[in-house]
């Protein structure tokens, strides 16, 4: 999860404090941030979603995936309108029982409205429904499939890119990185990843960009970073030549680990538990120091958890 909402990092703090438990278990569940929320979309075999507000430390049911998906190894990723970057988009895809489902989020937090605001609501959602996980579908109204029939798609991670938020990059099993084009619904590129493991359940996201850099970006050229066990990867795509170029990280020595639980926020991923047996131990990545460190504080023994493979 990338948290670059300003009000969540506000109420981050060095010091962990019990939450209020999920109204239901969730488990491998896959998240987004979102204002003063943060959304959390299903988990194996669940097929609720909540926001959970941040301020009011308070869960809201938003809706339940469709009856016929079977969620095992799923991927959510947020899609923002670049016209509108109050406007989100949720996209949901893989998993062992692959699919492909898209949801238009409106707060379900926002009831302070005055009955012609609801009045205007209702009739935008009559039109174009919300906090509904609806088929992703081309502009003849076809159904769209993201994905390989043949591929297996358990665990995969994506980011959305793009000189217009348009690409998507897709990485899964075995070593895989494709790039789909969400506006013309077609992949424009599929290749083999360097990597020393098979990736899986691992950390993928769009590298930030560091603001002390006197260097402008180039809208054109998309940087991403991806972690699994013995496996550190530095990924630039370059859009208007269709290719991409790998560079090697360096791995924590003691973090050779997949199927944990990651988050990015200022330029540090932090990077929590995973598959090889309970730690408290939180290691974090300076992206822009290309620096290994580990936590000062540990995740309290309540919360250390073993995960199965």
């Amino acid at each position: 999860m990338d948290l670059n909402d300003t009000n969540i990092k506000q109420n981050m703090q060095t010091r962990f404090e019990t939450l209020p438990a999920l109204p239901v278990s969730l488990y491998q569940s896959q998240g987004v941030s979102y204002n003063n929320e943060i959304l959390i979309c299903g988990g194996v075999y669940k097929r609720q979603c909540y926001s959970y507000h941040t301020l009011k430390s308070q869960y809201k049911l938003i809706c339940s995936y469709p009856k016929n998906t079977i969620l095992i190894g799923h991927c959510i990723v947020k899609w923002i309108n670049p016209s509108n970057p109050n406007e989100i988009t949720l996209l949901s895809l893989g998993g062992t029982y692959k699919h492909t489902l898209v949801m238009k989020y409106v707060s379900v937090w926002d009831n302070d409205k005055t009955n012609d605001e609801k009045k205007d609501e209702t009739e935008i959602e009559l039109s174009n429904p919300i906090n509904q996980w609806l088929p992703l579908r081309d502009k003849n109204n076809k159904p769209v499939y993201i994905g390989r029939r043949q591929e297996n798609y358990e665990g995969i991670r994506a980011v959305i890119s793009g000189s217009n938020n348009h690409l998507l990059f897709i990485t899964y099993p075995p070593k895989n990185i494709d790039v789909f084009n969400l506006h013309t619904f077609q992949y424009v590129k599929q290749t083999t990843l360097p990597a020393i493991d098979v990736i899986w359940r691992h950390c993928f996201l769009s590298k930030p960009w560091n603001e002390s850099s006197t260097v402008k970006p180039n809208k054109k050229k998309h940087d991403m970073i991806l972690f699994c066990e013995r496996t550190g990867l530095d990924i630039e795509y370059d859009e208007d030549k269709n290719v991409f170029q790998f560079y090697k990280f360096r791995i924590c020595s003691t973090n050779h680990n997949s199927r944990y639980g990651y988050v990015c926020m200022n330029g540090i991923v932090f990077f929590f538990g995973g598959s090889e047996g309970a730690s408290s131990i939180i290691h974090k990545y300076s992206i822009f120091e290309n620096r290994w460190m580990k936590f000062e504080h540990n995740l309290p023994e309540a919360y250390v958890v073993v995960l199965p493979y």
